[in-house]
Order: structure tokens, then C-alpha cells, then sequence
């Protein structure tokens, strides 16, 4: 471990409440606000709600929503009363909810408008409350001191504080480095599970990362625009708990985002940085960029000295206006940036940079400043980590990316196995992920070890469970999921036994596909569903084992 002194991540929130108790804090963009002081009362209520039904610290609970100003609330609140977050991301399927809820014993669920009708409580029987992030009213109570506490929430809120609620009267659970604060799962079934243990020592060094790079940018009453999952830990990290703890304004884009949207959105907004995933970027890019240097005058321009570099900024000044003219830094992560987006990025001097982190990290492994960014990196080693390349070579020949530090969790939650595979003897966390890394320090990642997808928004794909699902459908002899630009794409060769038998056409065929595809996506998160099922003329390629030579196919 490295040696450093941890202050108490709590502690951190207090003070920024109470040094910016008058400032706005979090948003539901164009709904309502909570300033800082609106939220440390939020936090005192739901001390009170969990003291009253006997929560105890170290207990789990557990939130399932979009993002939301209430959701920002209970996890502090959360977090500060000494209990243990779950966060689970809203786009699970309704059974990884139960799942998740159930194998982390979770005590309370705060829950989403839009997640709860979907869910059972049944399916759910350790629960002890359902609590609403409407309005943190009680859906499900069976736990009659739970019940009296909220229904009499206000009366006791006033005796705790019977003359007025001042931020001196603050008081938080005060939290130990290697004491557990989040539990983050990366999958949603109850056999392949993994629950990421993030102890505060993790929390805190992000926060204190972020402190380094961006202190001296992003300033008290700043504002950003939150578009990825908070339950997410990249989007947690780097668009919420750090802007919290600096007095920052974080709004939640609670709508669909669109690039219509996004872009309406940013320009009201005028966010100090902004955090996306590549898919947003090259989205916006390829509509706001690309066309105006299709023109082959343009493009012939481009090229002649002096007038080149002027269109160039003036491209980039577009692109800048766009995302709302007023960042320091485009920062983005979670999955990887398409080479030709980024090298136009790069020669219209943008201010971007690409991040590399994974949730067992919470999530921060390596970045770099925009003004130091070098193309086709992900950036350097970060504050509080070791890093090195598992290779004789790691110049040249690549290896599997190895990390070391505060960052690292504490391992896996009821998966000793699991976590004796990723964290070593020497606490060197293997993150799967292969690359090379140059002699200044830059990390350049070259393939991944483990056969794990990222999503739009940086969710964690895992194939072999979809695969799984979908061998066991109509007329599929062979199946492999992959990913085609942004999109997941079964790959599958059929039972020829039965295409014989019924004598099937090619059209049949893809029809019966076609309706296996509608079948299986609603037992999928949205974000895992199958764009499309493309049937296979031969068998897959296999190894001796007989496993199929999943690289093969992957592009």
C-alpha cells in the first residue's frame, strides 16, 4: 500500500456542506434544486428514518434509479450515517435487480419512478422498507418502526433540532481507510455476480486525483452537466462526489440525451468540464465536424499553411460553442475512442483527453491533461497508484496492465475465488487489459485479456451470459455475441440436424432468428440487447478444448 495520510472521506462532506451551505449543489435540469443546506437536511432525516428502524452501521442499501437530485441525497446520506451504498444501475433487468438486492442483503431500496413497477417486492423478502426517490415516501414497509419513523419524520426532525438547523450542528460517521463504503456489481446474475468492494480509502483518492489535476480549475458555484449513470462508478466519481466536495453545481440531465438535447443542454448549462463516454463524442462529431470538412475545397485548404490552421480553429471553436464554450476539458473514458474521431480531435487542436480506469479501481488507473494528451493513449499512471506492464517488454511487446494502490478494492463480495484470480499476493490488482507503455509513461492498450463489452455508457457487457440465453433458442446449433461498432450482434450457426429435418430455406432461417432476437431482448438490460442475429454459413473456428476462437470474430 502506499503511504499517505487518509483524512475521513465523511468528514470531506461535511465541511463542503457546510462551507457551501448557501450554494446550489444538485439539479433535475429545468425541475428543481437542492442547495447544499437542502441536502444536509435530506441527509439528517434519513439518519433519523434509519436509526429508528434499527439499520446499523456497516448494513447495506441499496438505490436503483436515474439520476436524480434525491438519489445524490440518500447516497450521501447513506454513506455519512456509516451504512454501505448499493448502487445498482436503473437499466438492469428487473431480476439482476432482485439479484443484486437480495445477494448483498441489502436492508432499505430507495427506488426510481421508473424502475419500480417493474420490480416485485416478493422477490425481494429480506427487504425491510421500499423507500420512493419521488418524494422518499415508504412503498414497501415491513418494519412497523420504519413506518412510525416516516410517518412521523418531521416531529422528530424537530426535536433533534428544536431550535434551528445550523451547519455547525453537523455531525457523521467517522469513516476508516480500509472500511467498506460502496458495493458496486459489474454483472447482475446471481451465479456470475460480483459485488466490487470500494473501501472509502478509494473513494477519497479519486477525489483526491481529481483534487491534483482539475483543483485548480473547477471552482466552488461551477457547474457540470451529469449525463452518465451515477450508479456507474465512472460517472459517480468524476461528475459527482468530486463536484460535491468542492462546492460545485451538478445538474442532472433526466431526459433522454439526445444530440438535440445534449447540445440545447450544455449550451444553457456551460458546464467547467465535461465527462463523456466515446459514443457521445463521436456522435457529436461525426454531426457537427464531419460534414464541414467533407468539401473537397475545404479539405484541399486544410492543407495550405496559415489558412489551414485557421479553418482548423475554426472548426474547433465550433465544436467548442457546441458543447457549450466554457470547459476546460473534454474528458472521456469507459470504453475506447474510434481512432479516426480522435485524430481529427488531435489536429484541430480540441481539448480532449482519454481516461483508463475499471470499476475495482473506483474507477481512476491512468490520465493525462489535454495539453499533454498523445494520441491513441489513455494517459499516465495516476496519484496514489503503482502501474506496470506485465511484459519483458513492455515497450514493445504488451501485457496485461497492472495496478497497484489506494484505488484497488478490497476485493469481491462473497467471491474469495474471484478475488484471489484478480488481486495477487503482492496486492497487484490484473485487470484483464493488455498494453504497451512508452519510456515518458504513456499507456497504450492494445487488447482485452477478458472477453468482458463495454456498453454506450460504459456499462459492463459480459457475452457468455447473453450467449448462454440465446443457445437455447429456436433452430441455434452455435452462438457468439460481439460488438460491432456500438452495437451487440449475435453470430450464430444454426442446428444443421434441424435445418435438414425441416427443410428450412435461408429465409426461414433468418426469420426464426429474427424472432429469437425479439424474444430474448426483453430479458435483457437495455443496454445489452441484440442489434441484430447474423446467421453463419460454416461452424466457428476451436481451439482443442472445443471453445470457440472468440478473437476470430470480433471485428
Amino acid at each position: 500500500m502506499i503511504s499517505t495520510q487518509i483524512p475521513s472521506y465523511n468528514e470531506m462532506i461535511r465541511q463542503s456542506i457546510q462551507e457551501h451551505w448557501f450554494l446550489d449543489s444538485m439539479s433535475d435540469y429545468g425541475v428543481f434544486t437542492f442547495q447544499y443546506k437542502d441536502v444536509a437536511r435530506v441527509i439528517e432525516k434519513m439518519h433519523i428514518l434509519f436509526e429508528e428502524a434499527g439499520i446499523e452501521k456497516g448494513d447495506k442499501i441499496a438505490l436503483c434509479g436515474r439520476n436524480l437530485s434525491r438519489w445524490g441525497a440518500a447516497f450521501f446520506s447513506i454513506l455519512t450515517y456509516g451504512a454501505v451504498a448499493v448502487p445498482i444501475l436503473h437499466e438492469f433487468h428487473p431480476s439482476q435487480v432482485h439479484d443484486i438486492v437480495n445477494h448483498s442483503e441489502a436492508k432499505l431500496l430507495f427506488v426510481g419512478d421508473k424502475v419500480w413497477p417493474t420490480l416485485l417486492a416478493d422477490e425481494m423478502p429480506h427487504l425491510e422498507g421500499i423507500i420512493s426517490l419521488v418524494d422518499y415516501s415508504l412503498l414497501v414497509c415491513r418494519n412497523d418502526k420504519l413506518g412510525y419513523a416516516r410517518e412521523n419524520l418531521n416531529r422528530l426532525f424537530g426535536e433533534k433540532f428544536p431550535s434551528r438547523f445550523l451547519p455547525e450542528l453537523l455531525s457523521y460517521h467517522k469513516d476508516q481507510p480500509d472500511e467498506l463504503a460502496v458495493l458496486n456489481y459489474t454483472s447482475g446474475t446471481t451465479s456470475n455476480s460480483k459485488g466490487v468492494m470500494i473501501p472509502y480509502r478509494a473513494l477519497w483518492s479519486n477525489c483526491d486525483f481529481a483534487r491534483n489535476v482539475l483543483g485548480h480549475i473547477i471552482k466552488a458555484g461551477d457547474r457540470v452537466l451529469s449525463m452518465l449513470p451515477m450508479a456507474h462508478m465512472y460517472g459517480m466519481a468524476f461528475e459527482f462526489t468530486y463536484e460535491f466536495m468542492v462546492g460545485v453545481h451538478v445538474n442532472f440531465l433526466t431526459k433522454v440525451a439526445s444530440p438535440t438535447i445534449l447540445m440545447r443542454t450544455l449550451a444553457e448549462v456551460k458546464p467547467i468540464i465535461i465527462v463523456v463516454v466515446p459514443l457521445i463524442i463521436e456522435k457529436v462529431v461525426r454531426k457537427a465536424v464531419m460534414p464541414r470538412i467533407q468539401d473537397p475545397k475545404v479539405r484541399m485548404l486544410m492543407n495550405v499553411p496559415i489558412i489551414g490552421d485557421r479553418i482548423r480553429k475554426r472548426i474547433c471553436d465550433g465544436l467548442t460553442q457546441a458543447l457549450g464554450g466554457n470547459f476546460y476539458e473534454v474528458i472521456i473514458g469507459g470504453a475506447a475512442l474510434n481512432q479516426e474521431v480522435e485524430q481529427l480531435l488531435h489536429d484541430i487542436g480540441f481539448a480532449y483527453t482519454v481516461g483508463y480506469g475499471a470499476t475495482e479501481c473506483a474507477p481512476i488507473i491512468t490520465y493525462d491533461d489535454w495539453k499533454d494528451q498523445v494520441v491513441g493513449s489513455c494517459g499516465k499512471n495516476v496519484v496514489h497508484q503503482e502501474l506496470r506492464i506485465d511484459s519483458p517488454d513492455p515497450e514493445r511487446i504488451p501485457g496485461e496492465i497492472l495496478t497497484r494502490g489506494l484505488n484497488v478494492m478490497l476485493g469481491y463480495y462473497k467471491n474469495d475465488e474471484a478475488t484471489r484470480a484478480a488481486i495477487d499476493d503482492d496486492g497487484w490488482y490484473h485487470t484483464g487489459d493488455l498494453g504497451v507503455m512508452n519510456a515518458r509513461g504513456n499507456v497504450f492498450i492494445k487488447g482485452r485479456s477478458k472477453n468482458m463489452l463495454l456498453g454506450p455508457n460504459g456499462q459492463n457487457i459480459y457475452p457468455e451470459e447473453i450467449e448462454d440465453k440465446l443457445s437455447g433458442m429456436t433452430l441455434v446449433g452455435e452462438c457468439l455475441v460481439v460488438q460491432r461498432d456500438d452495437k451487440l450482434v449475435g453470430l450464430v450457426y444454426p442446428d444443421q440436424e434441424q435445418v435438414k429435418k425441416l427443410r428450412l430455406s435461408e429465409s426461414d432461417i433468418e426469420g426464426i432468428m429474427e424472432q429469437n432476437r425479439k424474444e430474448i431482448n426483453p430479458q435483457l438490460p437495455s443496454y445489452a440487447q441484440l442489434f441484430s442475429i447474423k446467421v453463419m454459413e460454416n461452424e466457428f473456428e476451436k481451439t482443442p478444448k472445443k471453445s470457440i476462437k472468440r478473437f476470430l470474430y470480433q471485428k
